[in-house]
């Protein structure tokens, strides 16, 4: 087969067997750093990916991706605040026809306290109408009971699993849920609004909301918090994908100017609650890209001294490819293409290795009997999400390091003088 010169006389090279037992242990050395460099880079992102994409459907399934409410201004303070929706039935329909929202559903929610014969817990209420939340997370994560039940039976309560632990309580028990912001006026004085209400439901998402939120129907939220009507003062967006969101908001901000009948609202985002969660996230999933793809520059520049002394070594042949016609960029092309087959070599390997790995990581822990999430989890398997893109980008930017390191050897390599490298030979 037809080969060029430099291509064929740089492949020989790199599989010569002629040369001196240093240089072939830093030639080694790093096209294994390459390849443990792109395993563990493969395998560390994957996981991130998976923590990330946990966070996002635990945490963002539940948390609203856009928060919809009304604005009105006082005549006398001009001051701004929420009020509850009158036509939010029409608004819904108005908002499911926009881009990107996937649902729309009704919702009222305060702080509230919710006390059991053992414990005591604050907690974000949420009175909702089930049947606009049958497909929600929380719906498909019920252990015990259904969403249904608020609407068969009234003034009942769900609760999650973590929080029905520190009340020491289970389904059908009775708690109280205590108003601290809403007091009335009794016999004895002033006190917070209260009410018993049954749990029907409990629900395991298995993130910090199972502790920290509990669902009432609507009707009966408004009820407690004194409120006309069905109470409902906020509708929630999700949408095709969260990280949407402000770009979703600032597109019905002005489509809420222009349209008169929408009123004027409120957008307000996840970013505003959960952003700071996420940002840390990202911020360290970028600092391991950072470190891993420092692991891999190392050992792909330790390609570097493994060609200065392969091309000290060469010197004879080198002035005699010269003399025989070969170009400098043909010198150059020779030293590339024998750099290049070691970082090859490392990151297909790396490659393959780290796909291996990711996929295969819970199995081997488990096999090796490690735990790495500790004993406060109940899942022990770590989340991973590997993607073909990470591994492309992953892959070529090894193979940019490892072509970059042969640049400065293989330039050497062409300011060889043949004249003064031939003279004593």
């Amino acid at each position: 087969m037809f080969q060029p010169v430099s291509l064929f006389i740089g492949l020989r090279y790199s599989r010569s067997k002629k040369r001196t037992g240093f240089i072939s242990f830093i030639t080694f050395f790093s096209t294994v750093g390459i390849l443990l460099g792109v395993t563990s880079l493969i395998t560390v992102v994957s996981v991130m990916n998976g923590f990330e994409g946990e966070l996002k459907k635990r945490i963002l399934g539940i948390v609203p991706h856009v928060i919809v409410s009304k604005e009105v201004a006082h005549k006398k303070t001009n001051i701004s605040k929420a009020e509850g929706f009158k036509n939010w039935p029409t608004l819904r329909e108005q908002l499911l026809q926009q881009k990107h929202v996937e649902q729309v559903t009704p919702f009222l929610s305060s702080e509230a306290l919710i006390q059991s014969s053992n414990n005591l817990q604050g907690v974000l209420l949420q009175g909702i109408i089930p049947e606009f939340e049958q497909n929600n997370i929380i719906s498909n994560h019920m252990v015990s009971g259904s969403l249904a039940s608020l609407s068969e039976h009234p003034y009942r309560i769900i609760i999650g699993r973590a929080l029905a632990s520190k009340l020491k309580v289970t389904l059908q028990d009775n708690i109280r849920l205590v108003l601290p912001n809403k007091t009335i006026f009794t016999p004895m004085g002033r006190i917070p609004v209260q009410r018993k209400f049954v749990i029907s439901g409990i629900f395991d998402v298995g993130s910090q909301v199972d502790d920290s939120m509990v669902y009432v129907h609507g009707k009966y939220g408004a009820k407690l918090l004194r409120r006309n009507g069905d109470g409902i003062d906020q509708l929630r967006l999700y949408l095709d994908d969260a990280f949407n969101a402000k770009q979703v908001a600032r597109a019905l901000t002005k489509v809420s100017k222009d349209e008169v009948s929408m009123g004027k609202l409120i957008f307000t985002t996840w970013n505003d609650s959960q952003g700071a969660l996420f940002s840390a996230v990202n911020m360290e999933k970028k600092m391991m890209w950072l470190m891993l793809s420092l692991i891999v520059a190392v050992a792909a520049f330790n390609i570097v001294s493994a060609l200065v002394m392969v091309v000290v070594e060469k010197q004879g042949e080198i002035g005699i490819l010269q003399t025989l016609g070969l170009s400098r960029s043909g010198i150059v092309k020779i030293f590339i293409t024998q750099g290049m087959v070691n970082g090859f070599w490392g990151v297909t390997l790396g490659s393959i290795f780290g796909v291996l790995l990711a996929l295969n990581l819970n199995e081997i822990l488990a096999l090796l009997g490690l735990n790495i999430l500790g004993g406060g989890y109940a899942v022990q398997a770590l989340p991973i999400k590997l993607e073909l893109l990470n591994v492309v980008v992953i892959a070529l930017s090894a193979l940019a390091m490892s072509f970059i390191a042969t640049l400065y050897p293989a330039f050497q390599a062409s300011k060889t003088q043949p004249a003064e490298v031939l003279r004593n030979e």
